[in-house]
């Protein structure tokens, strides 16, 4: 019946050629408006995901806890000094609060601003005094440049030690580490050299307390899923205040920009990037093999314009049924391209071999249609129900993929089977001059001969495949599918290299205070704990002995540090007078000093080069200090007890929810992209709180949800497909001899993925189902030929469309392999291993075992 119906329909549109055409490109008009006015690119990869799964619910109960910490920029800002640092990260701030528009909020972490402004309470007793005394020996100079917080100030502090050593109440060797502090930017200045700006800071509170020269913003951004990168505009904002702020390269400054949304644009521009250099390449690829198989300029272009009208009319599919295409989703293009040109090769092949045999195009047409009418439209439901088995699984992702795809399957069969003969009508290809199968018949004979052989030999390769699956290299960091030298994806990686940067933290949430103490201290016995935070991490332990050091030291330092009228900034000849003028008193009061003696001839030397350099002494020696004063006086201003209830309101509203709950953050003592040490991490917490969420979490949670949902898949296809080729061929030997070779092809690419450590990633897995599709279509026509009394059939011209279609696919697929996103590469590397040897299997294995079991049995 099937072979009557598809005879009437193409022997109908052959006859109604240009009706057909025309009626098909006006279809494809309306269809395409209708995609694109209907169909949507969401990038939010949250939604990969089924949303229903537990750890899932754990993510959505903290997010909607803290909204505001949701689609955030982090930005890491480093300058040439901690003084700089912190200057220049209150700029950026002030001046991204006032954008607006992409950015919806802006501010410092509260955990960074408590701890510069409490960090003395934190440390310990012996600490804290050996700071103190190095904060009160350091205060005639504090004093001084709190006065005046320039290069004039600086000096002038200077100026006043070398009073006291003068005077006998210190010694020279006392003023050393600051005249070699000052003269180190001094002297290269002196020579025409650039200068790192001076580190103050760390003379002043060396040790524990010691600064480091980068501060951090958070930036939330209003992100756009509808368009590849979602939080660009952000992006662009905020780089353009940094730039307009002097905070670039050439001033020792470096703005980078990491964090969710900034790692999720970097995946989608390297996608993009990479879709540049690829698409091109697979083109050609695709043209040139496609005229190799067909011979034919004018069979070209049917089949591409086939592919055109099928591919827009799966678009419009994908519209009317899910509306908005996901990260994984969108490659259904590939998916419909990399078959749906395998069904095109195959009757067109056919078409060519009846056209030689009878000499006429429309008895070939029809001969084709009747000879294709069976294998094809197996192939495209094997293939289609291979698709949608994907639907049940939590791999959203995917499922969506699959209901694409399979819808796609059918869709190429109906344009193979009608305007794919009408083109071909329309178009008149010449006559073929020749056979169109292939000169294989060495190899058939060889088959013939060694079948026993290579049946054993493919069935030990499927023993090795099986035992090396357990083993199979599986990573689902995604940050491992982005290129590395990306600026936010280093940025984050060097993050992470600090354990104490929490980049790698799992959350949970408790009820009370109370509960969260209870269970801070389970997860803190864990032995991959780190350690654990709760709002009352911010109350010291020590309180009681450090605070009344820092009362004490705020008593002698407050009066220094905090001036009533500091002066105002000199003019540059002023501060050229005063270089000249500690000059001169180095050179008198110390004469025989030589660290003091080199001081004073830069300094002469800095004031005799004009304007400029002193204005780059001034900048590189004391545009931090107002920022170390400023810091200091912070440190030591308590105004009310230090109780959780007193501690600020940026800081509660980040650890206490607006309902009470209360945040408790862990911290992993070992490495998270260790796949090992990750899934150790995950199920001990779990075990003590499966309510828990986090980065670690989310990765190795979603590596087995992918997993069980690929297994789940694959079994349920396997079992699907076997049960729809027994009802359709009603033979079990034949729909077994359709999935062997598939599951030969499958073990013996775990062979190649183990050999060549090609771990299996969220990208390069949907290499499954596009080896079930893929894979089946081939062995379905071996077997239907075998059915019908082929013996010979790598000589048939079957052989030739499997061979040219295999080979088209798998040079869209190499071309993959060079994209810049590693993800995309390793998929592209995958699909061309699986597609190869799969191929393999079909070209040697189903042959040697045809000749294994003789002519089949029609009975």
């Amino acid at each position: 019946m099937a072979r009557r119906f598809a005879v009437f329909i193409v022997d109908w549109c052959w006859r109604h050629a240009i009706a057909v055409v025309g009626i098909a490109l006006v279809a494809t008009v309306g269809l395409g408006l209708y995609a694109a006015t209907h169909l949507s690119l969401d990038t939010d990869e949250s939604k990969l995901i089924s949303s229903d799964l537990p750890f899932r619910h754990a993510e959505q109960a903290i997010d909607a806890a803290f909204p505001h910490t949701l689609d955030r920029l982090v930005v890491v800002l480093d300058a040439p000094s901690p003084e700089l640092a912190e200057e220049g990260v209150e700029r950026l701030r002030a001046a991204l609060a006032a954008v607006g528009g992409p950015i919806r909020s802006v501010e410092r972490p509260s955990e960074e601003l408590y701890f510069r402004r409490h960090g003395l309470l934190f440390l310990s007793p012996a600490d804290l005094t050996t700071l103190s005394d190095r904060l009160v020996a350091a205060q005639p100079l504090l004093g001084t440049v709190a006065h005046d917080p320039s290069l004039r100030g600086l000096l002038s502090a200077v100026g006043m030690i070398v009073d006291g050593i003068s005077h006998g109440q210190a010694g020279a060797a006392d003023i050393e580490p600051l005249v070699a502090r000052i003269d180190h930017v001094a002297a290269a200045l002196a020579e025409g050299r650039s200068a790192e700006a001076a580190d103050w800071q760390g003379m002043v509170a060396a040790g524990p307390m010691r600064d480091t020269p980068r501060r951090f913003l958070l930036a939330q951004a209003r992100v756009d899923h509808g368009e590849l990168e979602a939080g660009a505009e952000a992006d662009r904002a905020i780089r353009a205040a940094a730039s307009s702020l002097g905070l670039v390269p050439e001033h020792g400054y470096r703005v980078r920009l990491t964090g969710s949304v900034a790692l999720s644009d970097a995946n989608f521009a390297t996608v993009t990037e990479g879709v540049e250099i690829t698409a091109p390449l697979s083109l050609l690829a695709v043209l040139g093999l496609l005229f190799l198989a067909v011979r034919s300029l004018r069979v070209v272009v049917a089949i591409m314009i086939s592919l055109v009208i099928g591919l827009v009319a799966t678009a419009a599919f994908a519209a009317l049924t899910v509306g908005s295409l996901n990260p994984i989703s969108v490659a259904f293009a590939v998916m419909f391209v990399g078959i749906a040109v395998d069904f095109a090769i195959q009757f067109v092949t056919s078409y060519r071999n009846e056209r030689h045999r009878l000499g006429d195009s429309a008895p070939a047409a029809l001969a084709s249609a009747g000879a294709m009418a069976g294998p094809l439209s197996l192939a495209a439901l094997a293939t289609a129900v291979g698709f949608l088995s994907f639907l049940p699984t939590a791999y959203t992702g995917v499922s969506q993929l699959g209901l694409i795809a399979g819808g796609g399957m059918v869709i190429a069969l109906v344009v193979d089977f009608t305007v794919l003969p009408a083109l071909l009508a329309l178009l008149k290809p010449p006559p073929e001059p020749e056979p169109v199968g292939l000169r294989l018949a060495g190899p058939d004979r060889f088959l013939a001969r060694h079948a026993r052989p290579v049946v054993w030999g493919a069935g030990l390769v499927a023993l090795a495949g099986l035992a090396l699956l357990p083993f199979l290299p599986l990573d689902f960091d995604p940050l491992h599918l982005q290129d590395p030298k990306a600026e936010a994806v280093s940025t984050f990686h060097e993050m992470a290299r600090d354990p104490e940067a929490g980049v790698y933290a799992v959350e949970a949430l408790a009820p009370s205070r109370a509960e969260a103490r209870e269970l801070a201290k389970r997860l803190d016995a864990l032995p991959g704990v780190r350690r654990t935070m709760t709002i009352d991490s911010f109350i010291p332990d020590d309180l009681d002995e450090t605070l009344p050091i820092v009362a004490d030291l705020a008593q002698v330092l407050g009066p220094t540090l905090n001036v009533a009228a500091p002066l105002p900034p000199p003019s540059p000849e002023q501060t050229a007078a005063a270089l000249t003028g500690l000059a001169g008193r180095l050179e008198a009061e110390l004469p025989g000093h030589e660290p003091s003696r080199l001081l004073a001839s830069h300094l002469r030397a800095i004031a005799a080069a004009g304007p400029d350099r002193v204005g780059q002494l001034e900048t590189a020696l004391a545009s931090g200090l107002s920022g170390l004063i400023s810091s200091l006086r912070q440190s030591l201003d308590f105004t009310a007890p230090l109780t959780v209830e007193t501690l600020p309101a940026a800081l509660l509203r980040d650890w206490i929810a607006a309902d009470g709950r209360v945040r408790v953050k862990v911290l992993p003592r070992e490495n998270m992209e260790d796949a090992r040490a990750r899934a150790r991490f995950v199920d001990a917490v779990a075990a003590v709180t499966p309510d828990a969420a986090g980065a670690p979490i989310s990765m190795e949670m979603s590596g087995r949800v992918v997993v069980h949902a690929f297994a789940l898949a694959a079994i349920g296809a396997l079992l699907a497909i076997g049960l729809m080729l027994g009802l359709m061929l009603r033979r079990v030997l034949d729909s077994a001899l359709v999935l062997a070779p598939l599951l030969l092809g499958a073990l013996a690419t775990v062979i190649a993925a183990w050999a060549g450590g090609l771990a299996i990633n969220f990208a390069n897995i949907i290499a499954l189902p596009l080896l079930l599709g893929i894979g089946v279509a081939f062995n379905i026509y071996f077997v239907v030929n075998w059915r019908n009394g082929v013996t010979t059939p790598l000589q048939h011209p079957t052989t030739r469309a499997v061979l040219f279609s295999a080979l088209t696919t798998g040079s869209a697929f190499g071309s993959l392999a060079v994209s810049p996103h590693l993800g995309t590469a390793s998929m592209g590397l995958l699909l061309f291993v699986s597609l190869g040897l799969s191929v393999a299997a079909t070209f040697v294995v189903l042959p040697a075992l045809f000749h294994l079991l003789g002519r089949p049995n029609h009975d």
